[in-house]
């Protein structure tokens, strides 16, 4: 991806401004970056956002028209659809190839204009159980942090823009770019574990001690087995306790943390360019080339050599 990428952000009225913001930080101009973030509206001129302050916006919706992106953050209230000409804006949009993200709410705009029909997708764990009464040919995920359907992706409630804004990242120019820029945010370069980890309970997660000293041990310790065990032994912990405490803070049990993490780690390496197939299996913790292309293929959807090929500067 050399060329200008053109990303438009549509604000709609009663956009929220966390939403807003997201991709407008995430797809800002930096290198090796080839984005260009435009935020329009249905008409030029301000924008009312859900928190009761208004945004300038200098397009309307002829912007989208040129754009390879288009990004619908969340907006309030959702169930109310937006007017016939933004619904025909998207339709065209997609209709000609340009790729479409809803952050939270931002899908039901996505579900009104039918593009989500047939399709999964998800939105905020409170809106989830309304888009699907609203459009019930929308197949609803209410777990999924976000959904990727190819040209059509949406995530969950706020944060869970990043989680999605990254993956587009990661998606277009690979892990050590969208990882570089997750450290830049200060946001988890890669979040496991689904949205019912943050649904309201009546009874309260536990609020044991916390685990992080214990997750960044175990990331300089990818190359070499790890097991729950091993875990538990540097956390001072049980198997049990260590396991219930993982879950709670993550979302995802230990060794699956463990996957995500091994697999993010391999795919830096072989964007590097420098390593054999056999090395960065090894590195990762995976062990054989032929484990490697197993997790890999499962994960990412290519082959650890094919992935090398479409991300590392020597091709």
């Amino acid at each position: 991806m050399s060329h200008t990428h053109e990303v438009m952000v549509l604000a709609l009225d009663g956009v929220v401004a966390l939403d807003l913001s997201i991709p407008a930080q995430l797809f800002a101009e930096r290198y090796p970056t080839p984005y260009r973030v435009t935020v329009c509206g249905e008409q030029p001129g301000e924008v009312m956002t859900s928190g009761g302050f208004a945004v300038r916006v200098a397009g309307g919706l002829a912007a989208l028209a040129d754009a390879h992106t288009v990004v619908v953050p969340g907006y309030w209230p959702p169930a109310e659809p937006p007017s016939r000409a933004v619904l025909d804006a998207l339709r065209a949009a997609h209709e000609r190839g340009a790729r479409l993200v809803s952050i939270c709410t931002g899908a039901f705009a996505l579900a009104a204009a039918g593009i989500l029909d047939g399709r999964r997708a998800t939105t905020h764990w409170r809106q989830a159980d309304e888009l699907a009464r609203l459009y019930p040919e929308v197949r609803v995920d209410r777990d999924a942090l976000y959904v990727d359907e190819g040209t059509v992706m949406t995530s969950a409630g706020v944060a869970a823009g990043i989680d999605l804004c990254l993956h587009v990242i990661r998606s277009d120019l690979g892990a050590s770019v969208a990882n570089t820029i997750a450290r830049d945010i200060v946001a988890a370069p890669y979040r496991p574990g689904g949205q019912s980890q943050y649904v309201e309970r009546s009874v309260p997660p536990e609020r044991g001690v916390s685990l992080a000293e214990t997750r960044a041990w175990a990331l300089g310790q990818l190359h070499r087995p790890l097991a729950v065990a091993d875990l538990a032994r540097h956390a001072r912990l049980s198997e049990r306790t260590l396991t219930r405490r993982f879950v709670a803070e993550t979302g995802v049990p230990p060794m699956q943390w463990v996957l995500a993490a091994r697999l993010d780690l391999a795919r830096e390496l072989l964007e590097r360019g420098d390593l054999g197939i056999e090395q960065v299996a090894g590195r990762s913790g995976f062990g054989t080339p032929a484990n490697l292309r197993v997790h890999f293929r499962r994960a990412v959807g290519t082959t650890p050599r094919d992935y090398r090929k479409a991300f590392s500067p020597a091709g």
